[in-house]
């Protein structure tokens, strides 16, 4: 791997930070987030209520414990720490004229700190922590009076930390609001609670296509604010198989790629693709798009795209097989791998599939890619303080090992990988802690009990060592 290769790891603002009314802090979508399982879907509630667990509300601490963890993350060698800023530190409410100084401080606070140990801040602007107050008041991102709110923060963030930080993104997996069939996407992506008797699709795509608009806008801004900056998308890779070669099955998974691939697409192309214009004639969908809109679009295309990585999924178009897919996850209509194993929480194990997918990806775009997040969510048991999650290590190894061939052998520009989680957040999609992708262990349940105390797991030194050797020592037995 290049020397400057940036090795980290990745956390969210609203899954670790907590002190979600500290330093005049306001309501954000997590924060009306219960907890959940596997098997019971978090609710979203209509504010905050009484008698309800809201596991984000605390998280982990971040916001008062980073020096601490910031020290251990710099132990185990980071180059570069992938975070997001909660919109709601910086505009509480999300339509004030002026931004919030005691959340600009913090932000000072946690990256000046990062750099003194040698820590790059990559930086995603949106990251299912849209203010709430804009949810209620206007929709969410059903309104275009979004690219005004958002592109007011974000600019605000770029002249404050522009010296700071090099790489940004936009929006947090933003083609995951497609899987509209579990509302939570959409809540988070886009604010969007959906009515009844509407068309879900029509009305993801309506604010997918504002946040295109907002999207380009930042990539201008920052561009001419500092050409040194890199703002790239990040989309979440779910790469569809086809169950057999049968041409319908190869036919169907290449649709289901297409539904993720289209937010990419618009990103790095700058234009609406032919096969989406044709889906949404044919769906008859009247979105509100501007002329104006089209040629922001095609002037703020991202320098480069970040992805998380962490299951492939198949499809089929035989009735007669069992879908077994978890709303969690890949969507309903999937169908299991007999060839794959899966993790605690369903999800299939797949380390081959990121090589597959960066081959993918770096021949359809040939700009720079990120893996931003790639990790294993699992039951971790604390013992003596110790935590042996060789599992993490094998499930790591394998994905690092297939990313690095498909930079030596596949010719793939990659600017980095961070490992995701990689000290114990709340799960996004469940609001568990028993659900631990960390390599540093938190004391904390799920009921919220615990002494927040750190525990440095197995994987912590293995990745150390990885970090060391520029990950020469994965291919160590």
């Amino acid at each position: 791997m290049k020397k400057d290769f940036l090795w980290g790891g990745a956390v969210a603002a609203h899954q670790v930070e907590g002190a979600y009314q500290a330093g005049g802090k306001g309501l954000s979508a997590a924060d009306v987030m219960t907890s959940g399982t596997r098997y019971t879907p978090r609710e979203i509630t209509d504010g905050v209520l009484e008698g309800k667990y809201y596991p984000n509300h605390e998280a982990i601490d971040f916001y008062h414990h980073f020096r601490e963890d910031i020290d251990l993350f710099a132990e185990m060698g980071f180059r570069c720490l992938r975070t997001s800023i909660a919109w709601t530190r910086i505009f509480p409410n999300g339509d004030e004229e002026t931004p919030n100084e005691e959340g600009l401080r913090f932000y000072d606070e946690l990256f000046d700190y990062m750099l003194e140990k040698g820590i790059q801040p990559v930086v995603t602007l949106s990251h299912f922590e849209m203010p709430y107050h804009l949810i209620r008041e206007y929709g969410g991102w059903r309104s275009r009076r979004c690219i005004e709110f958002f592109t007011r923060f974000a600019f605000a963030c770029i002249r404050r930390y522009a010296k700071k930080v090099k790489y940004w993104m936009t929006f947090n997996e933003i083609n995951n609001q497609i899987l509209v069939d579990n509302p939570i996407y959409a809540f988070t992506n886009s604010g969007i609670l959906f009515r009844e008797g509407e068309n879900r699709e029509e009305v993801v795509y309506q604010a997918a296509h504002y946040q295109f608009v907002a999207s380009a806008m930042v990539v201008d801004f920052a561009s001419q604010w500092d050409s040194e900056l890199m703002v790239g998308c990040m989309v979440a890779a779910q790469p569809f198989y086809p169950y057999s070669c049968r041409p319908d099955d190869i036919l169907e998974a290449q649709r289901e790629n297409r539904k993720q691939f289209f937010f990419s697409d618009v990103h790095v192309w700058g234009e609406y693709p032919s096969y989406i214009r044709k889906y949404w004639e044919r769906q008859r969908y009247s979105l509100d798009i501007m002329p104006e809109d089209l040629e922001w679009i095609r002037k703020g295309t991202v320098d480069y795209v970040g992805f998380s990585y962490y299951y492939t999924s198949v499809v089929t178009t035989e009735e007669d097989i069992e879908r077994t897919g978890d709303l969690n996850a890949a969507g309903t209509n999937t169908v299991d791998n007999p060839y794959l194993q899966a993790s605690d929480w369903g999800w299939t194990i797949d380390a081959k599939g990121l090589r597959y997918f960066l081959i993918e990806l770096q021949d359809r775009y040939r700009i720079p890619l990120f893996i931003v997040e790639n990790g294993l969510g699992s039951y971790d048991e604390l013992q003596d303080g110790q935590v042996d999650d060789q599992y993490r290590i094998d499930y790591l190894k394998a994905h690092i090992q297939e990313m690095i061939k498909a930079v030596e052998i596949d010719g793939v520009d990659l600017l980095g990988y961070t490992v995701w989680g990689c000290i114990d957040p709340v799960s996004f999609t469940t609001g568990e802690m028993r659900k631990r992708y960390g390599l540093i262990y938190v004391d904390k349940d799920d009921d919220g009990n615990g002494t927040l105390k750190r525990y440095r797991k197995k994987s912590f030194a293995w990745y150390k060592k990885v970090i060391e050797s520029n990950g020469e020592s994965v291919w160590e037995p």
